[in-house]
């Protein structure tokens, strides 16, 4: 599953640079997917936005099995 959940992100993060930022899987564990936002996305109001909207409804939609996308500091 972590394999599956790296291609996706793999996938998202040109847009994501593209913004000045990056994201950088930390864990899958129980559906939980555990990501770090880096450079301009760690401090940007819209993060959750980015977090929630993007990331996390990719994943869900391409990874059987999740569940939920947290942000780690």
């Amino acid at each position: 599953m972590e394999e599956q959940v790296q291609e996706v992100l793999d996938k998202l993060r040109p847009f994501i640079q593209r913004d000045g930022g990056d994201v950088e899987l930390v864990e899958v564990e129980e559906g939980i997917v555990r990501v770090r936002l880096l450079g301009a996305c760690g401090s940007c109001p819209s993060s959750t936005i980015t977090l929630k909207a993007g990331i996390e409804r990719a994943l869900m939609e391409e990874v059987p099995g999740i569940t939920e996308v947290e942000q780690v500091m």
